[in-house]
C-alpha cells in the first residue's frame, strides 16, 4: 500500500480529518498538527505552495500495527522476519514518482514546513535518504534537512553511521531524498543493521515494493513516493545548521553541516507532502520503535526476552522496557547489560515481568514500586558514551550516567505477595444495561 493509498483508507475510515481553510507552511501547519495530535490531518490548501500537506499518520505503535494487520505484540517479530528475510524489489521503468520532472528545481515551490519559532530555516523531517556506494551499494536513512537557498540544503549527517562513512570516503555523494513513502519504507530506513545490506530489501519483505532508477543520480528509489529530491552532497561544503528541535523536544545545537546541491525534483501529478512534526508521537515512533527488535535479539541471547518498548516518555530513545520471562535471579541483571548492548544511546533500561504491561506506564511504576530495591536490584555504569540528543549529557563527549532498574520480583517469595489480586468477573449488563440509543 502506498502513502497515497493509505491516505485514502484513513479518509474511508472517517479517521483523517480534511483542513479546507488555507494555511501557511511557516508555524501554522505544524501549530496545528501538534494541537490535533494523534488526529491525521490533510492540509488541502497551503498558502506558499500548491501542493498538500499530510501529517500526524503513524503517531502510535497501534497505527503501525493496523497498517499490517497485526498485533502490537507482533510489531517486533515482524521487523526481524523482515531483517532476516530481505528480498531484491521488482525495478520497474514507469513510476508514479517521476510523473513530473523537475530539471531547474526551486525548493521555495515545495511546502518544506517552519516548525518552530527558532528554528534555523525550513526543515524537511521525513525525508528518507537513498545513497549508493561503488562497494557497499545502497543504503537508506533519515536526516534532516535545513534549506538555505532555492537549490541548496544543509544537511545533519550523524557522524560514524553508514551515509556518513560513505561520504568520508566519496567525499562527494549523489543521493535522493523522497518523500511520502509508506511504512514499510519508513522501518526500514530507521533500522540498525550491519553495512552493506539495502534497506530497501528490508521493505520489501515487509510489504512488496517496486523501485525505479532516478532521473539525474545513480539510485533506485521507492515508485510511488510522493517526491524525490535528486542532488548531490559535499563533505568539504559547510554551512551552519539549526537550531531544530529534537526527539527530546528542546532545540539541537547548531552545527557546521555538509550542503547538498539539489539537481532536479520529480514528483507525482497531484503529490501529497508528508510532515513529520520534531520530537512529535510520529517523530518518537519512527526513531525508537525500530531500535526494538535489536534490543530484543540482544536480550534474547541471554534470557528468555517476549517484548521491547521504548517508549514515548524516554524521548523514544533514551528509555526501554524490556518484558522477560525470569529463569534465574540474575536474569534482571543479564538483560539489563544486553539492552544497553542492543542499544547504545539508551540511558534507562526497566526489566520487568510477564504480568506488567509494558505499554501500561502506570503498571511500570507500580513494578518499581512493589519489586524494586535500590541497593540490590539498581545497576549503574558511570561515564558511558551516551545520545547526542540527551542534554543532560556531557557537552561535547556526551557522556552519560547509565542506570539499569531490575523491576522483577523475586522467584523465591519468602512469604511475601508480589501479585495483584484479581477481582471477580461479573457481566455488567445484567446490573447497567446499555441505554436505549
Amino acid at each position: 500500500m502506498s502513502f497515497r493509498e493509505y491516505l485514502n483508507r484513513l479518509d474511508e475510515q472517517r479517521l483523517l480529518r480534511r483542513v479546507a481553510a488555507p494555511i501557511s507552511k511557516t508555524y501554522q501547519i505544524a501549530a496545528l498538527l501538534k494541537q490535533m495530535e494523534p488526529q491525521p490531518l490533510l492540509c488541502e490548501q497551503v498558502h506558499e505552495s500548491a501542493f498538500r500537506v499530510a501529517g500526524n499518520l503513524f503517531c502510535s505503535k497501534a497505527d503501525f500495527a493496523a497498517y499490517f494487520g497485526i498485533p502490537v505484540n507482533q510489531i517486533i517479530p515482524t521487523l526481524l522476519r523482515a531483517i532476516e528475510g530481505r528480498s531484491p524489489c521488482q525495478v520497474v521503468a514507469n513510476a508514479p514518482c517521476q510523473e513530473v520532472v523537475v530539471e531547474r528545481p526551486d525548493l521555495d515551490a515545495l511546502p518544506i514546513l517552519r516548525h518552530c519559532e527558532k528554528d534555523g530555516g525550513n526543515y524537511i523531517s521525513s525525508g528518507v535518504f537513498v545513497a549508493r556506494h561503488p562497494r557497499y551499494g545502497q543504503n537508506l536513512d533519515f536526516h534532516r534537512c535545513m534549506q538555505i537557498s532555492k537549490t541548496e540544503m544543509a544537511v545533519r549527517i550523524v557522524r560514524s553511521r553508514h551515509f556518513d562513512a560513505f561520504l568520508q570516503d566519496q567525499h562527494a555523494l549523489d543521493v535522493a531524498i523522497c518523500i511520502g513513502n509508506s511504512p514499510n519504507v519508513l522501518a526500514a530506513a530507521a533500522t540498525s543493521v550491519e553495512i552493506g545490506v539495502d534497506e530497501l530489501e528490508i521493505a520489501n519483505a515487509l510489504e512488496p515494493l517496486q523501485v525505479t532508477p532516478a532521473k539525474s543520480v545513480d539510485v533506485l528509489v521507492p515508485a510511488e513516493a510522493e517526491f524525490v529530491i535528486e542532488g548531490t552532497v559535499y563533505l568539504d561544503r559547510r554551512h551552519a545548521e539549526g537550531p531544530f528541535v529534537d526527539l527530546t523536544e528542546t532545540y539541537d545545537v547548531v552545527r557546521q553541516e555538509p550542503v547538498m546541491e539539489v539537481k532536479a525534483i520529480t514528483h507525482r501529478l497531484d503529490a501529497i507532502w508528508q510532515a513529520l512534526l520534531p520530537g512529535a508521537l510520529e517523530h518518537k515512533l519512527l526513531m525508537g520503535m525500530p531500535r526494538e527488535p535489536t534490543i530484543f535479539r540482544q536480550v534474547n541471547q541471554v534470557v528468555k526476552c517476549l517484548d521491547v518498548n521504548i517508549n514515548p516518555g524516554g524521548c523514544s530513545w533514551l528509555h526501554a522496557v524490556v518484558q522477560i520471562d525470569k529463569q534465574s535471579d540474575d536474569d534482571g541483571r543479564r538483560a539489563i547489560e544486553a539492552a544497553f548492548a542492543g542499544h547504545r544511546s539508551c540511558k534507562h533500561v526497566f526489566i520487568v515481568d510477564q504480568d506488567i504491561d509494558i505499554y501500561n506506564p502506570l503498571e511500570v511504576e507500580w513494578a518499581m514500586a512493589t519489586r524494586f530495591q535500590g541497593d540490590r536490584q539498581m545497576v549503574i555504569l558511570e561515564r558511558h558514551p551516551g545520545s547526542s540528543l540527551d542534554p543532560s549529557a556531557d557537552p561535547g563527549s556526551h557522556l552519560t550516567t547509565r542506570v539499569g532498574f531490575d523491576l522483577t520480583k523475586p522467584l523465591h517469595a519468602q512469604g511475601k505477595t508480589f501479585e495483584k489480586a484479581a477481582f471477580p468477573q461479573v457481566d455488567i449488563e445484567l446490573f447497567l444495561p446499555r441505554r436505549p440509543q
